[in-house]
């Protein structure tokens, strides 16, 4: 795999700079790249006008911006404005790419994003990935990885660092899968298996689509609690428009949270898990149903058709979700709960019960439930768009490159 250009890791969100000279010019070119990237096409002059600074100093920026192939000007803006037109700004549509992959107990996924947010490339394998050993599964995403990156940089991208989604609990070194029950892995470094030219961030799968999800969705809320599953289920806390990771990095398991404390055997070594109730192959086990490559297709035309098994299994995995939910909600107060990963195919089914659970067993009034309508994708885009963020929140990681 070719990597020119990003043997440096770009600050992620959130990373603070240095408060000296250097840290103000690089605070500036990443207030310059947040604001055209959110706004543009902008002229000098508007960007100067929203972030507080001179044109001078904006240009300076700029141009600085546009040598590392950041920005890039369409031309004069249009007609009607007063004063002389100035060229309008807008991210580059080559340069730095996202390359964001996935984990799943059925698939692997790789897309690669650029800075304007579009996929420029996809690569999806179903494979079976529950119990392999983690080197042959690396080896496989790693040529997803490798398809990717030639397919975007054939058109003038470059990789900016590769995002990866998983399953499990991940360590503060954002590399290390702890436990992943659903695949049977632990302490599993992905750094030792994946391509070393890359800058590498490995996060659980519920935050990057709880990320996806605030950056992408129209009215996300600041504070939510975002839900994900497939086999398993996930959750991530968005407080104040940032993940609450916990102390170990591993806040969010609510699959694992117990409804039942009698009921089955978990993957976790614990009884009566959320999982257990909710999760694709719960819900299939209860309806009788054998799992398939489309379990929530299966589930989704069943219950359009009305079968009664169907149905009630996923008004049960509703109310088990309900009763899990209300312990977060009511120890969280968060502004909604948004619901993605496979949930959101199957929402019809699932909603009314969960909403009952939830306003009947919460302290205050009942927390408003939505559905994402990035649905499975979330986790997959939003490992892809942290690490655009990272350029757009660090900039002068490439600039200096340049």
């Amino acid at each position: 795999m070719s990597a020119p250009l990003h043997k440096a890791r770009p600050a992620g969100p959130g990373r603070a700079l240095p408060d000296t000279q250097q840290g103000m010019r690089r605070r500036n070119l990443s207030r310059v790249m947040h604001t055209v990237s959110a706004e543009g096409p902008l002229s000098r002059a508007a960007v100067a006008s929203r972030i507080g600074l001179t044109r001078a100093a904006v240009s300076t920026l700029v141009d600085e911006l546009i040598r590392s192939g950041l920005l890039e000007e369409l031309g004069p803006e249009r007609p009607g404005r007063v004063g002389r037109p100035g060229s309008a700004l807008a991210v580059s549509g080559r340069g730095p790419a996202g390359i964001g992959a996935e984990i799943g107990v059925d698939h692997l996924a790789v897309c690669a994003v650029d800075l304007r947010g579009r996929v420029r490339s996809r690569a999806v394998r179903h494979v079976a990935n529950r119990d392999r050993s983690p080197g042959p599964v690396l080896g496989e995403l790693t040529e997803l990885t490798e398809r990717v990156v030639a397919e975007v940089e054939a058109e003038g991208l470059w990789p900016a660092g590769l995002a990866v989604a998983v399953p499990g609990l991940v360590a503060r070194d954002a590399r290390t899968v702890v436990r992943a029950p659903n695949l049977g892995w632990l302490d599993t470094d992905l750094g030792d298996l994946l391509p070393a030219g890359l800058p590498l961030t490995v996060a659980n799968e519920a935050n990057f689509g709880a990320l996806a999800e605030l950056w992408l969705g129209e009215g996300t809320p600041r504070d939510f609690l975002h839900v994900s599953a497939e086999i398993g289920i996930g959750a991530a806390v968005v407080v104040d428009g940032r993940l609450l990771h916990g102390n170990r990095g591993f806040a969010g398991e609510l699959g694992h949270v117990p409804v039942r404390p009698d009921g089955p055997e978990c993957a976790c070594g614990g009884r009566g898990c959320l999982e257990q109730y909710a999760g694709e192959e719960a819900v299939l086990r209860a309806a009788g149903l054998e799992p398939g490559e489309d379990r929530v297709g299966l589930l989704a035309g069943r219950a359009e058709q009305g079968d009664p098994d169907v149905r009630r299994a996923l008004e049960d995995a509703g109310t088990a979700l309900g009763i899990a939910l209300t312990g977060a909600v009511n120890l969280l107060d968060p502004e909604s709960v948004v619901l993605g990963g496979a949930l959101s195919g199957l929402a019809p089914w699932l909603l009314p019960s969960l909403r009952s659970e939830l306003a009947r067993r919460t302290a205050g009034p009942a927390c408003p439930v939505s559905v994402s309508p990035l649905g499975p994708e979330g986790p997959l885009l939003g490992a892809a768009h942290s690490v655009v963020r990272g350029v757009l929140d660090d900039p002068a990681a490439v600039a200096e490159r340049a």
